[in-house]
């Protein structure tokens, strides 16, 4: 099936639907045949942005080119487009402003015969043909608002240049070369700023570790990172700003120690491990510790989906799990006090006020495989978006998702 026919389905399908209306590593070890909690720290979210903002926020690409992104997504991403049989994808995950823009998988290359990397490998959704091609060259792929440029690191991590590649030729029209050795990137929510974290050592060491039952797992050294701080670049202009250096003297932080920015750009968010789950601390743009803004201070840094488009919900961690079912918390960002509960055991992107994409685990499965799925606030029903994801003998997911709007 081509793009325009699955954009012509699609359309049908959504026509004619009606909304509805108004998991430490012993503990995971143990629990990873009946549940997981995947924590990671994206720049994804989901809003709606106008053609202006998309301009600004990818103008190193030639404006004047033909659009090739799937049609769907130039409707102001209305459309739904779902693949309940393919795990991995294959072909188009969208539902109104987050698209499955990528996805990696990851292997460990051996080290040592008790260390190693976790290497990812990338999909790339191809716009030309709306399906997700293999690209083995890059380490780390973070896609900016509008599907039309991703920011690339190459294999070898730290890297000292970071590529901005057009997703529609597969070619890297810019080069930004950087002083101190970069292993993560992020966007801002607009677009315009791009957020290098700096390492002085690879982000995604391993080391070889045994359950109580004996099962053999890589883990994350734990509470130990070679991140050195960060840049700010400006990606329209190829240029980049000063290092800041930032400490993680006293702070339980896990090797990949991503930042990303604050819903505004103006402040940059990380993770930190505490005594409860998410906590996070923000910086300015200097490198000064500075308190958490007042939209994002009962925020979690483990979940990805964070605030709404407009800004007034909350999406927060899993609260309660009954069989074949999860929910997560909706709360209010300012006040903390929860709003509601939606289905869903981890929140990964907002699809508009009142839906998002979550990871639900499958029905009538004693394992607990998730699906992507659309969940809606104030309805108990699922679309499920993709098959179910599993675990290899390195308890590692089958594959893991990057979103981003169209």
């Amino acid at each position: 099936m081509n793009v325009e026919e699955l954009v012509r389905d699609a359309l049908r399908e959504t026509a004619a639907e009606q909304p509805p209306a108004g998991p430490g590593w012993a503990e995971r070890v143990l629990a990873v045949r009946r549940r997981r909690r995947t924590r990671r720290i994206t720049a994804a979210a989901a809003a709606t942005v106008t053609v202006v903002a998309l301009a600004v926020a990818v103008p190193q690409l030639d404006s004047r080119r033909e659009d090739v992104r799937p049609a769907g997504l130039l409707d102001g991403g209305h459309t739904t487009s779902a693949h309940p049989d393919q795990s991995p994808p294959r072909d188009l995950i969208a539902a109104g402003q987050a698209v499955l823009a990528a996805y990696y998988t990851t292997e460990i290359e051996k080290r040592t015969t008790e260390t190693g990397i976790a290497r990812r490998t990338y999909w790339l959704l191809d716009p030309g043909t709306g399906r997700y091609e293999k690209d083995t060259r890059w380490s780390f792929v973070a896609v900016a608002p509008g599907l039309r440029t991703a920011a690339v690191l190459e294999r070898t991590l730290p890297a000292r240049r970071i590529g901005l590649l057009d997703l529609a030729t597969g070619e890297v029209e810019r080069w930004i070369p950087v002083r101190q050795g970069v292993g993560g990137l992020a966007y801002s929510y607009d677009g315009t700023k791009l957020l290098a974290t700096t390492y002085d050592g690879h982000p995604d060491a391993r080391e070889k570790s045994y359950s109580t039952e004996g099962d053999v797992a890589w883990r994350e050294p734990f509470g130990e990172t070679p991140r050195t701080g960060f840049v700010v670049l400006d990606p329209a202009q190829g240029t980049a700003g000063p290092w800041r250096r930032l400490s993680t003297e006293g702070q339980d932080v896990n090797v990949r120690s991503d930042l990303q920015f604050s819903r505004s750009g103006r402040l940059v968010q990380a993770r930190i491990i505490g005594g409860r789950d998410g906590m996070q601390t923000f910086y300015d743009l200097t490198g000064a510790a500075v308190a958490a803004p007042a939209d994002e201070r009962h925020l979690r840094s483990d979940v990805p989906a964070r605030l709404s488009p407009d800004g007034t919900l909350a999406a927060l961690g899993l609260t309660k799990e009954v069989p074949d079912r999860s929910y997560s918390s909706i709360r209010d960002p300012r006040t903390g006090k929860e709003i509601a509960k939606v289905r869903g055991a981890e929140l990964l992107a907002w699809v508009d006020e009142r839906r998002l994409i979550a990871w639900e685990r499958s029905a009538g499965t004693e394992a607990y495989e998730p699906r992507l799925a659309l969940v809606t606030i104030g309805s108990d029903e699922v679309r499920w978006l993709s098959g179910p994801r599993t675990q290899g003998d390195t308890f590692q997911w089958s594959w893991e998702p990057v979103f981003a709007r169209p």
